[in-house]
């Protein structure tokens, strides 16, 4: 693509596990490590990046041309969503092929500027937008997201293998809401269970890239537009962020030096 050196998917099988509060706080991190960074949501029935990124309700993209627009900017960070398009107090009616084209303008009408990153913020599931992604443009790697509770992980796999059938490489996982912390008393709990991060990453030769506690900050900064790594950038929420940017770049970088495998017969 135009304008974007690296794309990367942030994914998961099942709705509810924190996927679009990883991206953007993934894409904040990575913008803070000095990388120029991008995001698009993908999500065109409940967009969701626009209030995360504080982006005010109305605003619309500056035409680039045609059939070209400009990204907005949030955060030191350029951004693309359905919900910069159309009235987000309306629902999306669309059936299939509708949303597909959606997602396909934004993602090639749109004039990124110079990325070495755009992370996409998956809607959930193992459908048309991620087939339509990995047909149309070259993906450096998915990012799954998911709790550590069995259900969850049963969703995961489908995330997983479905890349993997689409020869999109697989960087890592992020094990979201891992551990309960008390802000009264400090005790702290496993409410999802533990080990689930682990146990599917050794059963894909992949890796936990981050584990996020569930945290009553986390919603509440990502809810008014300014999620925690611009908002507490020295809490260790943010520094759990930052090296799990510090991982995505490692394996993107790791995958591109490997480049495609080339066989020869006869």
């Amino acid at each position: 693509m135009e304008g974007v050196k690296h794309i990367v998917a942030v994914a998961s099988g099942k709705g509810g596990v924190g996927k679009s509060t990883v991206t953007v706080n993934l894409a904040l991190a990575l913008s803070a490590q000095g990388y120029r960074v991008g995001v698009l949501d993908a999500d065109i029935h409940g967009p969701s990046q626009a209030q995360m990124l504080g982006v005010k309700e109305g605003a619309r993209p500056q035409a680039a041309g045609e059939d070209t627009f400009f990204p907005l900017e949030a955060h030191g960070i350029q951004a693309m969503s359905m919900a910069f398009l159309v009235n987000t107090r309306e629902p999306m009616v669309w059936r299939g092929p509708m949303v597909v084209g959606a997602f396909q303008q934004l993602l090639t009408q749109t004039k990124w500027d110079n990325l070495d990153f755009l992370l996409i913020d998956m809607p959930p599931g193992t459908g048309d937008i991620q087939l339509t992604l990995s047909q149309r443009v070259p993906v450096s790697g998915a990012v799954i997201v998911t709790t550590p509770q069995d259900i969850a992980l049963l969703d995961a796999r489908k995330g997983i293998e479905m890349f993997r059938k689409v020869n999109v490489p697989v960087l890592g996982i992020v094990e979201n809401m891992s551990t309960y912390h008390c802000e009264n008393c400090g005790h702290e709990a496993p409410i999802f269970g533990t080990g689930g991060g682990e146990r599917i990453a050794d059963e894909y030769e992949t890796q936990v890239l981050g584990r996020l506690p569930l945290s009553l900050s986390i919603r509440e900064l990502a809810d008014s537009g300014n999620p925690s790594v611009v908002s507490e950038p020295d809490s260790a929420v943010s520094q759990a962020f930052a090296e799990i940017a510090k991982g995505v770049a490692k394996q993107v970088d790791a995958a591109a030096e490997q480049g495609p495998t080339i066989s020869f017969s006869e």
